[in-house]
């Protein structure tokens, strides 16, 4: 029998830290997406154990200070573009420079020489990800869904999406219910 799931990584992700945490009891506290202040009493030995657990679940704790602001900078993109009420009035550069308290300039910068993408890049990988998800979710006309993700038009949110999935988004729909019959029918 096959089964079709959805589900949140974000939601599943807080739910694997705070079980990992509890069963180390460890001390801590969750904050935004990605960080966690865990207490000082918390021995190496305990603090590798939750590394290793953690790793199972392709969950890394990150070193480095780059590194860390590098996540910083996908999970308040991945929190703009996923939850409705995030998307930014004013431009993505002000957005993440006042969330991050850093200039654009320089987030753009470590971004880019670590990851080898632009800011704005990545930003359309998501927008793409979150119009695929309302696609199959929700249903919505792509007239609904541009003005989600703050597209100047359809054709704008098309084009994209076709560079991205190599689909347009009406081939991916159908792809999408064609599925959806096979499965019914199975």
């Amino acid at each position: 029998m096959k089964v079709y799931i959805n589900y949140d990584g974000n939601a599943a992700c807080r739910v694997i830290l705070q079980e990992q945490l509890e069963r180390l009891e460890i001390q801590y506290q969750l904050f935004d997406l990605g960080e966690i202040e865990i207490s000082d009493e918390t021995s190496e030995e305990t603090f590798e154990e939750l590394q290793n657990a953690l790793n199972k679940y392709s969950i890394y704790i990150l070193n480095s200070q780059k590194s860390q602001l590098i996540q910083r900078i996908k999970d308040a993109i991945v929190e703009m573009i996923f939850e409705k009420d995030k998307m930014p009035i004013t431009t993505i550069s002000h957005y993440l420079s006042d969330k991050l308290n850093l200039s654009y300039g320089y987030l753009s910068n470590v971004f880019s020489e670590y990851t080898y993408t632009s800011i704005e890049n990545f930003i359309i990988i998501q927008k793409i990800e979150k119009a695929k998800k309302l696609i199959i979710e929700e249903e919505l006309t792509l007239t609904e869904i541009s003005f989600i993700l703050n597209y100047s038009s359809v054709a704008y949110l098309s084009s994209q999406f076709k560079k991205v999935t190599g689909l347009t988004p009406s081939m991916f729909k159908r792809i999408v219910d064609k599925r959806r019959r096979l499965a019914n029918n199975a």
